[in-house]
C-alpha cells in the first residue's frame, strides 16, 4: 500500500513544482519508492530536474526514472485520450463537428477541462492498489479550484447508478431512427462502454483521496496580497471537498539580512502578509521558505532545498489536522463552523461583504471566502461554544453586521 499521497497546490508561479520536486528527492533519499506526477498542461517538472528533453519525449506520459528510488511522470493528455478517453472523445468531437466547427478545432474542443487530472486519478488508484510506490506526490495545476476533479468519482457513481442504464437503452432504441432524420450523432455502445471503463478505473479512489492517514494537501503561496487571497479560496474549496490540508508553505520570503532600503520595504510588506496568513490559517502548520540566492534546478539543488524546507523532519509526517472552518447544510440553512480558541464572545463582530465573511475580534479581522451559494445569503444567527464559533446563513441579500450572541 502506498504510504503517502501528497498534493502540492497553489497559484501559478509560486514555486509549487520546485517544492514538490524537493520533497520527492527528500523522500527518495530516505529509501522510499517515490513518484512525482505533474498535472499541469504546461509541464515544468522535468525542467526542475534538468532532464533531457529527448528522453521525456521518448517516454511521453510514462514514469521516467530520475535517480535511485525516484520517478517523475508528466501526464500527456493526447496519450490519455488514446488509452482512456478514445470513444468518449470521438463522440464529443463529432458533436462539435456537427455544429459546423472545423474537424481539427472540434477535436481540440473535445479535450475537456479536467481530463488530465482525472487521468491522474486512474494512475493513483492503480499505483496504490498495485503497491508500486511508497509515496505519490502530485504537482497540481494552478489554482485550487481546478481540483474539483476530486468530486468526479462521486458524480460518476451517481450517474452510473441512476442514469447510465436508462441512457444506454434509450440510445440503443433511438439511434436507428435518429440516424435517418438528423445529422446529430447519437452515442454508440462503445461510448457507453468507455464510460463504464472509466467508472471501474476510478472505483475506490474517493476513499483514498479523503483518507486522513493517506492523503494530505500542502498549499504553496507567496507573501503577496493577490496570491494570499487565492490561497485562502483554495483552502476553502479543499475544506468543502473533505480534503485534509496539513501545512502551508510560504515561499520566496525576503531574508532579513541588511537589504537596501528598496528591499527593506518589500520585506516589511511581506512581513505583514505573513502575519496575516499565520492568523488566518491557524492552527494549520506553516513553513516559511526564504527566497533562494539562485535558481533551484537539478538533483543537487533540489536535495539542498529539501533540507532547507524540512530540516531533520520527515517530509511524509502528517501534521495534526484541525480544520479551522467547515461548511454544512442543515435543512434550508447553511452552517459555518470556525475554530476560535481563547476568544470571548463579547469581542466578536460579524459582517458580510459580497462572497466574504468578515470576523472581527478586537483589532483583528479575518476574511473568510464563502461558497458561491452563500453569496446572496445573510447571517441569521451565531453562537460560540467549546472554542468553536458557529454561524448560520439563510436566504436574503442583507449585508448588515450581526453581533455574536
Amino acid at each position: 500500500m502506498s504510504e503517502r499521497i501528497i498534493l502540492f497546490a497553489g497559484k501559478g508561479g509560486v514555486g509549487k513544482t520546485t517544492v514538490a520536486a524537493a520533497t520527492g528527492v527528500s523522500c527518495a533519499k530516505r529509501g522510499k519508492q517515490t513518484i512525482i506526477m505533474s498535472l499541469d498542461t504546461a509541464h515544468s517538472l522535468s525542467d526542475s530536474f534538468d532532464m533531457d528533453k529527448r528522453l521525456m519525449d521518448r517516454e511521453r506520459g510514462k514514469p521516467v526514472k530520475v535517480c535511485k528510488n525516484l520517478w517523475i511522470q508528466e501526464i500527456d493528455v493526447q496519450e490519455e485520450i488514446e488509452e482512456n478517453w478514445g470513444d468518449i472523445h470521438k463522440y464529443i468531437s463529432s458533436l462539435f463537428n456537427a455544429t459546423g466547427l472545423d474537424e481539427i478545432l472540434a477535436e481540440e474542443m473535445a479535450i475537456l477541462p479536467g481530463m488530465e487530472e482525472v487521468s491522474a486519478l486512474f494512475y493513483i488508484n492503480r499505483y496504490f492498489k498495485e503497491k508500486r510506490f511508497d509515496v505519490i506526490l502530485l504537482d497540481c495545476a494552478p489554482t485550487g479550484e481546478s481540483l474539483r476533479f476530486i468530486i468526479m468519482p462521486t458524480a460518476l457513481e451517481w450517474y452510473m447508478k441512476k442514469l447510465f442504464k436508462l441512457e444506454r437503452n434509450l440510445a440503443r432504441i433511438v439511434r436507428p431512427i435518429a440516424n435517418k432524420v438528423t445529422s446529430v450523432p447519437i452515442p454508440g455502445d462503445l461510448y457507453f462502454q468507455s464510460i463504464q471503463n472509466l467508472y471501474k478505473k476510478l472505483r475506490g479512489i474517493e476513499e483514498i483521496m479523503k483518507s486522513y492517514h493517506t492523503t494530505s494537501v500542502r498549499l504553496i503561496t507567496n507573501p503577496e496580497k493577490i496570491v494570499m487571497k487565492e490561497t485562502q479560496r483554495s483552502f476553502m474549496y479543499f475544506c468543502l471537498y473533505g480534503m485534509h490540508v496539513d501545512s502551508i508553505f510560504i515561499n520566496r520570503i525576503m531574508p532579513d539580512d541588511g537589504f537596501s532600503r528598496y528591499f527593506k520595504t518589500w520585506r516589511e510588506v511581506q512581513s505583514r502578509y505573513i502575519d496575516s496568513m499565520e492568523d488566518y490559517f491557524s492552527p494549520i502548520a506553516i513553513k516559511k521558505i526564504n527566497l533562494q540566492s539562485h535558481e533551484v534546478v537539478g538533483i543537487n539543488d533540489l536535495e539542498r532545498f529539501g533540507k532547507e524546507i524540512y530540516g531533520k523532519r520527515n517530509p511524509l509526517a502528517v501534521s495534526k489536522v484541525i480544520k479551522p472552518f467547515s461548511f454544512k447544510k442543515i435543512k434550508d440553512k447553511y452552517k459555518l463552523s470556525i475554530v476560535l480558541p481563547f476568544v470571548d464572545k463579547k469581542d466578536i463582530d460579524l459582517s458580510k461583504s459580497g462572497d466574504e465573511l468578515i470576523v472581527r475580534i478586537g483589532s483583528f479581522k479575518r476574511f473568510i471566502p464563502l461558497p458561491r451559494y452563500c453569496k446572496n445569503m445573510s447571517v441569521s444567527n451565531a453562537k460560540l461554544k467549546d472554542k468553536e464559533l458557529t454561524i448560520f446563513f439563510n436566504g436574503g441579500n442583507h449585508n448588515e453586521e450581526k453581533k455574536e450572541k
